[in-house]
């Protein structure tokens, strides 16, 4: 049973291999927010993310176990690059079961690290029936992503940090998966500082946790695709729930549209990199689902940063659409020589940068006399674009934005 001494045992064992990440003040993303936030930089350990702590602390004692057979492990990325890396260090065969959708940089790095990487089902949990498979067939040894009371114990590692970094904390907002962070982290700060809050913070298309917290026991659900991969669990784990249901205050849940906000804020804002489980907890904070107040000193864990750069892309394309900084207008003009010249002279004098531009003409919706030009802008913001569309419609031009 994890306890608040196998944290602190934890963290003396595991100091020599992990990174003491700093907690730094974040006000530049937290100008909405009433309370002082800073955010734990759990991102910028060696394999990009918390699961460094928890993995070195379960494999050494493989390693001093002088276990030969090797390990296997199942998980949807971080955890399985933290397990690659640290048998590596260790000298001990990893095997890794990945979901088939596990995003390329994890996978990539898990090889890189020296494991062998095994694809199998759509979620964490379907990856880990074949782990069970692998361990029973060929004699490997477990190690859990979550659900393990030495995997707790290293994750907790963040809470004992925590309270030396922001001694005055009253809020803890913490990612939970299968709930390996939020328990141990709990049980640190829990045992110090009974009146400080821990909030979990889950995607909307796998909130488990919440969804045991309400029925009483672990349950078993559906999930859906979310950009926060590496929290999309089916349940969270035997030894991790009676944790979050007797220390964690409150568990909320966040959309796919505030888990990218958050990821694109932070680089913007913050210069930091975020994977979508590592930026759900800023997201829960801007959603104005966890009550604060000008008194709170609240830290977010950003839980890690493993994201595919052609996801960033995407993410920040829609950021910029939302705010109003590059937009898509749609506008009538005649079918006349000199018009798309007229056209954008005039939209280089209102102070917007044509990024793309297209004729339609046989699809359009217009006079055999007419084209349609749609063109994509780069602007200022929201009062840009429209005042953009106010200058085409005093020209005589029907225009229509497109988001």
């Amino acid at each position: 049973m994890s306890t608040p001494a196998l944290i602190r045992s934890a963290r003396e064992r595991i100091a020599g291999g992990i990174i003491e990440t700093p907690t730094i003040a974040a006000a530049a993303v937290a100008e909405s927010l009433p309370c002082r936030l800073h955010l734990k930089l759990e991102n910028l350990q060696r394999t990009g993310s918390f699961k460094d702590r928890g993995a070195l602390n379960c494999l050494l004692d493989v390693a001093a176990a002088g276990r030969s057979t090797g390990v296997v492990t199942a998980s949807a990325g971080n955890h399985a690059q933290a397990v690659a890396w640290h048998c590596g260090r260790l000298g001990i065969a990893a095997v890794v079961v990945m979901p088939e959708a596990t995003p390329l940089i994890k996978v990539a790095n898990a090889r890189k690290f020296g494991a062998r990487v095994v694809f199998h089902g759509a979620t964490l949990s379907d990856a880990m029936v074949e782990a069970l498979r692998l361990r029973d067939e060929e004699g490997l040894v477990l190690v859990h992503a979550f659900d393990d009371e030495r995997v707790i114990a290293g994750q907790g590692t963040i809470g004992l940090e925590l309270l030396e970094q922001v001694p005055d904390l009253t809020v803890v907002v913490v990612p939970v998966g299968g709930g390996g962070l939020i328990s141990g982290i709990a049980l640190a700060v829990k045992e110090a500082k009974p009146q400080v809050r821990v909030v979990g913070v889950e995607a909307e298309a796998a909130a488990s946790a919440l969804a045991s917290r309400r029925a009483g026991q672990v349950v078993r659900i559906e999930t859906a695709e979310t950009i926060a991969d590496g929290i999309a669990t089916k349940q969270v784990g035997q030894q991790t729930f009676p944790l979050i249901d007797r220390l964690v205050d409150d568990i909320v849940t966040v959309s796919e549209e505030e888990i990218a906000a958050a990821v694109h804020e932070l680089l913007e804002r913050q210069k930091l990199i975020a994977e979508g489980a590592g930026a759900t907890a800023l997201a829960a904070l801007h959603s104005g689902k966890i009550p604060l107040s000008a008194e709170d000193v609240v830290v977010g864990v950003l839980s890690g940063g493993n994201i595919d750069v052609n996801i960033v892309a995407r993410i920040l394309e829609r950021g910029l659409a939302r705010d109003g900084r590059i937009a898509r207008l749609m506008v009538k003009v005649r079918d006349r020589p000199g018009q798309l010249a007229r056209l954008t002279a005039r939209v280089a004098k209102l102070g917007a940068n044509v990024l793309e531009i297209g004729h339609r003409r046989a699809f359009a919706d217009v006079t055999v006399g007419d084209v349609e030009i749609v063109m994509h802008l780069e602007t200022r913001g929201r009062e840009h674009v429209e005042d953009i569309m106010r200058a085409f419609e005093s020209d005589g031009l029907k225009v229509e934005e497109y988001v």
